[in-house]
């Protein structure tokens, strides 16, 4: 196993080379983007990329601390889910209330990729090719689907 430090560096190295592959590619609005740190323009609703040791996940995680605000914003996207599905091409996983590694209450709807490491270098084309898909699509989605938020920022 690695030590906190080198599994610290390993994590490092792979957003940093994953940053480097996919900054080249424009957002659906024809800017340039940080995709690894992908900004929606809202507070408590974001685009996050994750991987470790068995398992890698993107996800939309909704984190308002009021959990009636979270909720109307889970509902907000649930208006939006036909459009959303069909911009990713693909059915997401929906959780309204969930809790975070931190025990912290959020809502989440997201894809899992089971059965992929970080920590091996031989899966990180699996990946890329998991994460770069769907993070560009949902930009393609937000880049239409945050005006629909406003009224709730």
């Amino acid at each position: 196993m690695y030590s906190k430090d080198q599994a610290s560096q390993i994590r490092q190295a792979f957003w940093t080379a994953f940053g480097q592959y996919i900054a080249p590619q424009l957002s659906a609005d024809g800017l340039k983007i940080n995709w690894v740190n992908y900004k929606t323009g809202i507070k408590h609703v974001s685009f996050r990329m994750q991987a470790a040791n068995r398992s890698a996940s993107i996800a939309i995680e909704i984190s308002h601390p009021d959990l009636g605000i979270q909720e109307l914003f889970y509902e907000q996207f649930k208006e939006l889910k036909a459009v959303l599905h069909d911009t990713l091409q693909e059915e997401w996983e929906w959780e309204l209330h969930g809790t975070d590694e931190y025990g912290k209450t959020i809502s989440r709807i997201y894809k899992d990729l089971p059965q992929a490491s970080i920590f091996n270098r031989d899966d990180w084309p699996k990946l890329v090719s998991f994460f770069k898909p769907r993070i560009i699509a949902l930009d393609e989605f937000w880049s239409t689907a945050k005006y629909s938020f406003d009224a709730l920022k």
